[in-house]
């Protein structure tokens, strides 16, 4: 990585810059840290998120999913101890598998603040590197489609037949045949009840207005694949586009 020109990321408006710290906090993972950069100090009062006053000073909780917890914790609990010396801050943490809040409290707002955004950005670059857990997608199993893709799976073993690795069990189940729209990674129940709010809102704020409430008639044609270079093609998938030519 080039040190003057280090990955960004961008978290409740304010930029940060990502350092590679070359200890190892988990085997074959390296452990991050972040800092603010130019005009986005770590230690501003926060607007993203609530900081209560208490009678011993300050406090604020994070919703975290419990499968993430150890990357707050870190190696024999260094990452922990290391946010809570620099922030003059106390961070508790659930026990493993018990799902809660992780509690910041300390005597000063600034660190206090400084602590929930540095534990956000850790969160924001661990949760990246997890297996997604869910995917969406419209079932494409109508007899019509399932019968134009055997079409397609006979034409292609026709003609194709003898090339290098081309056989039927290329081919994926009508049954299972799927338009996909995206791919989540939710680590606990509260966050696929989230994500489910959150599409809903979607298709009455967005959708909805787009389409008229009426169905899009799309045409599905082509073959498209999944990285840059077609020697190493993993995944054939089908193109889609808007049968009126339009882009909704």
């Amino acid at each position: 990585m080039d040190v003057l020109r280090p990955p960004l990321i961008r978290i409740g408006g304010r930029v940060y810059r990502k350092n590679l710290i070359q200890e190892q906090a988990f085997p074959h993972e390296e452990e991050e840290d972040f800092y603010a950069g130019p005009g986005d100090c770590a230690d501003e009062p926060g607007d993203a998120f609530v900081v209560e006053e208490t009678e011993r000073g300050f406090q604020c909780q994070v919703e975290v999913p419990s499968p993430l917890y150890k990357y707050i914790i870190g190696k024999k609990g260094e990452t922990k101890k290391r946010l809570e010396t620099e922030t003059r801050t106390s961070i508790s943490i659930p026990k493993p598998g018990v799902e809660g809040q992780i509690v910041i409290t300390g005597q000063h707002r600034s660190g206090v603040v400084s602590a929930r955004t540095r534990i956000d950005v850790l969160l924001d670059s661990f949760r990246k590197k997890q297996p997604f857990t869910h995917f969406l997608s419209f079932a494409l199993n109508q007899p019509a489609i399932q019968e134009k893709f055997l079409q397609f799976k006979e034409q292609v073993l026709e003609k194709c037949s003898k090339d290098h690795g081309v056989s039927s069990s290329l081919f994926q189940n009508p049954a299972k045949l799927h338009l996909t729209l995206g791919t989540l990674v939710l680590l606990n129940e509260q966050e696929i009840q989230k994500a489910c709010d959150l599409l809903q809102r979607c298709k009455e704020d967005f959708v909805d207005q787009i389409t008229g409430g009426q169905p899009l008639t799309v045409e599905v044609a082509g073959v498209e694949y999944m990285n840059d270079d077609p020697a190493m093609t993993d995944v054939l998938y089908a193109k889609v586009h808007m049968k009126d030519g339009s882009d909704r």
